[in-house]
């Protein structure tokens, strides 16, 4: 290996080899194996990292980072939702033990030979015949998430499956992957909520048309923000609430509480004042969390 003559530059990485090239950030002389292609001539390799690492990163209108690919997310779901499906259906559809446990129910039962027993735990597990199907007022807080992805009739599926098909890319699009997230489960969790507060009986609520009618309240809240003209939008909706006071065995709890709190999710996600929003929409974020933990602590206490 060649050394170059004294007084010759060489390249800052590498000692042995003569150049001529300099680097058009630091001046520093950069052999053809350390050259990165810049606007204007070229950089070192360390100039070039520094750049990236300075660089502004892209963001979403209301401040998440954009998504490569905004359908993802409602895949994910969509797959999660029919899997569930697929293990209840297997396991005896409406009568399957793992559906017992995922629905969201106000309050536990025994149930014994196809009799309800309103009774303890303990003393439902006691009995040789009876098993306990357990509910929030019990201690199955579990529910209230899990019923988000709980369905037993291939159409319910089919028809909240395609809504978040529609209606999830576009609003992952506009709120960057961990809002969307953020907007889909606290909508969610808010209908599961109005169902444990208005709901009575021992009947199990299922479904994702909680979070899905929150994703609704959220477009109308944004398209209002945009200026836009949410008529279409609103039709739809109100073609919801018909079918959802039609239909037999619509929880139109969940569906109240679902738009409501979509609708306040958003709210908080695009009128953040843009220069804190950030600490705004978590800030925001975590106080409708708070007040819905509040709220469903104090269905507990005071439910008789």
């Amino acid at each position: 290996m060649s050394t170059p003559p004294v007084g010759v530059p060489t390249c800052y990485r590498h000692s042995d080899r003569e150049t001529w090239i300099r680097c058009q950030r630091c001046e520093r002389p950069i052999c053809p194996d350390c050259m990165r292609e810049a606007s204007v001539g070229f950089q070192c390799p360390d100039c070039v990292a520094e750049g990236r690492a300075s660089m502004r990163q892209a963001k979403t209108a209301y401040g998440g980072g954009p998504s490569s690919n905004p359908a993802l997310t409602s895949i994910v779901l969509i797959v999660i939702n029919a899997a569930v499906w697929v293990a209840i259906t297997a396991s005896g559809g409406g009568a399957s033990r793992l559906a017992e446990w995922l629905a969201l129910r106000t309050r536990g039962f025994c149930l014994d030979s196809d009799s309800i027993l309103v009774t303890t735990e303990a003393a439902c597990k006691a009995g040789a015949s009876s098993r306990w199907i357990p509910g929030v007022h019990d201690g199955a807080y579990w529910e209230m998430v899990t019923a988000l992805f709980t369905h037993v009739q291939p159409l319910h599926l089919g028809f909240n499956m395609l809504a978040l098909w529609f209606l999830g890319p576009q609003l992952e699009h506009v709120l960057g992957r961990a809002r969307f997230l953020a907007l889909y489960f606290l909508s969610g969790v808010a209908g599961s909520v109005a169902v444990y507060w208005l709901s009575g009986g021992f009947g199990g609520t299922v479904g994702a048309s909680g979070a899905v009618f929150g994703l609704m309240g959220a477009l109308v809240v944004i398209a209002t923000k945009i200026g836009a003209n949410p008529q279409q939008l609103l039709m739809w909706i109100g073609i919801n609430v018909v079918l959802t006071f039609t239909l037999p065995n619509v929880s139109w709890q969940g569906h109240f509480g679902g738009l409501v709190g979509g609708a306040a999710v958003a709210a908080v996600l695009v009128f953040a004042p843009k220069e804190r929003r950030t600490a705004v929409q978590v800030g925001g974020l975590s106080a409708i969390g708070a007040v819905l933990v509040v709220a469903t602590v104090l269905r507990t206490l005071t439910l008789t």
